[in-house]
């Protein structure tokens, strides 16, 4: 990435370019990537193509002020802070599901960032709700944050009530929980944006995958609450919690909702590419 793109990627955050690679810089691109980028999947019912390169994942979010899901938004975000000056390593996941099983390999990406100043951190802009700073990737303990509380533990038999895969478990493995539900199984081995292709191609067209069975856009909002437009139902939820929902009727206050709330420009409604 070069100067002009930082420069472009943080416009697009309205963030000022940090001194040095800290903590606290690491923690506002974090938070205001969550409120500028929106988590979304309407390439998918567009029919656009998802290319995991650099290049084209810099022209849709930064040229083409979109969003996308977690291979396209950490895989960024990661580009971005590597440019910045930060250690930044791509992590695989598998995400727990219903009943507790876990999903696909390279289910989702993640992103281990080493600061200048404070050691190793999960960043993670790509997982829809979650946290919304960095958390302590050697911290073992709750870490409180805006989004709700958070473990990283190590992975084991019984971690999540469950096995993974034909019950193997590695010892490297590490289980990310939320308010005490597990959220995802995070490998440590470093890995690069080419291994995630498949996970994306699988999600992007699998009748399995619920990417393929449902329209989502949505992000943090500035109050510190969130707003998301899946499909018509356009829901609220402010910081404390309190929701509002509404079903968009016409065409026009839809597009409305994505150029005005997610700063998203759409010729017309997107609808499900594969409906049930």
């Amino acid at each position: 990435m070069n100067s002009a793109q930082v420069d472009a990627y943080l416009r697009r955050l309205g963030a000022e370019h940090p001194a040095w690679p800290t903590v606290d810089a690491l923690r506002e691109l974090h938070l205001r990537h969550l409120r500028a980028v929106p988590f979304e999947n309407l390439s998918i019912h567009r029919g656009e193509e998802i290319v995991l390169e650099e290049k084209r994942l810099l022209d849709k979010v930064v040229g083409a002020r979109r969003g996308g899901f977690c291979y396209e938004l950490n895989g960024s975000f990661g580009a971005l802070l590597a440019a910045l000056g930060y250690d930044v390593a791509l992590l695989a996941a598998r995400v727990y599901g219903e009943e507790g099983r876990l999903g696909i390999p390279y289910d989702h990406l993640a992103l281990r960032v080493r600061t200048v100043d404070g050691g190793d951190w999960l960043a993670d802009v790509g997982f829809g709700a979650h946290s919304r700073l960095p958390l302590a990737f050697g911290d073992r303990g709750e870490q409180k944050d805006p989004g709700g509380t958070f473990r990283i533990v190590e992975s084991g038999p019984d971690a999540a009530g469950v096995r993974g895969g034909h019950g193997t478990v590695e010892a490297a493995d590490l289980d990310v929980f939320r308010d005490g539900r597990a959220q995802y199984r995070l490998e440590t081995r470093p890995r690069v944006l080419g291994d995630f292709v498949a996970g994306a191609w699988w999600h992007s067209t699998s009748s399995e995958s619920h990417f393929t069975r449902s329209l989502v856009c949505s992000r943090v909002t500035e109050e510190g609450g969130r707003i998301t437009l899946s499909g018509r139902r356009l829901t609220v939820t402010a910081a404390d919690g309190t929701r509002e929902e509404r079903e968009l009727e016409a065409d026009e206050e839809i597009l409305g909702v994505y150029r005005e709330r997610f700063g998203i420009e759409l010729d017309k409604v997107p609808t499900l590419r594969n409906p049930a």
